[in-house]
């Protein structure tokens, strides 16, 4: 297999590779573990005594992950020095979009960027953006702990998703953009409650993880604890993605298609035998 550029269409999103898709998913598999296993341990203690032991060797391995994965798509030839410094510069501009709010009372503007990069960028570009800004963030607003490697997926996984959105044109792309954002919002608050739900809603409550009992009705306490805890707040940050995805989407999707075709995005990798 030999890679040869070729244009793309101008509106097409930059692809990822085979390796790179692989990296992507070996990542998600690994995340996955790591938020869900304690629904088929028997977790004790704090949230201390759990993440703190496997939270620095899940960072540990996602890390090189991460860097595998941008390495391979270099390599490839799906992204070149320009397209590492434009997903440089859109961590920054993300990380700086969490300082005037920093997420307080749900007000979260770091997905507005995110989605609209992914969306022209592509899969692994996106998977990239979201987990390296998360990352960014965090040093920026002193925001390092045992939760980290877990905002970083859920950003990662928010990005890919919105790489592998339809194909959608004029008036329709914001929409489907904003339906994206409202459902990814809400999807990724619930899923950073996972993380550290099954130790801290105490024994014998009617949101208490009970180790053992039946996955079904595990996720029905969760339920509970998400809209008792958390749901107010991703109401609040999916309503803040809509709004930026409608009134400022189709400019900044602009945008950023002009800088993929200056920069050569179009110069895609494709395979032959």
């Amino acid at each position: 297999m030999r890679p040869t550029a070729t244009p793309s269409a101008p509106s097409a999103p930059t692809r990822h590779t085979r390796r790179g898709a692989a990296l992507v998913i070996a990542g998600s598999l690994l995340g996955l573990g790591a938020f869900l296993w304690p629904l088929w341990s028997r977790p004790s203690g704090t949230i201390d005594a759990a993440h703190l032991g496997d939270a620095p060797w899940l960072l540990a391995i996602l890390t090189p992950l991460l860097l595998a994965t941008a390495a391979a798509e270099v390599g490839r030839g799906a992204l070149d020095a320009k397209g590492v410094a434009a997903l440089g510069v859109l961590a920054a501009a993300g990380s700086a979009l969490r300082l005037p709010t920093g997420g307080i009372a749900g007000t979260e503007m770091v997905f507005f960027l995110l989605l609209p990069a992914a969306r022209v960028f592509g899969v692994a570009f996106g998977y990239l953006l979201g987990a390296i800004t998360i990352f960014a963030s965090a040093i920026l607003t002193g925001g390092l702990g045992p939760w980290l490697p877990f905002q970083m997926l859920g950003a990662a996984w928010i990005g890919a998703g919105a790489g592998l959105l339809p194909k959608a044109t004029g008036r329709a792309e914001p929409v489907l953009l904003a339906a994206y954002g409202a459902v990814a919002s809400l999807a990724y608050g619930a899923l950073l409650n996972l993380w550290f739900w099954p130790f801290v809603a105490g024994d014998g409550t009617a949101v208490s993880f009970v180790p053992g009992d039946a996955v079904v009705a595990n996720l029905r306490r969760f339920w509970g604890f998400h809209l008792a805890t958390s749901l107010g707040w991703d109401v609040v940050r999916a309503a803040t993605t809509v709004v930026l995805c409608m009134s400022l989407g189709r400019p900044v999707i602009g945008a950023l298609t002009r800088v993929r075709r200056r920069a050569a995005f179009g110069a895609i990798a494709t395979f032959e035998p």
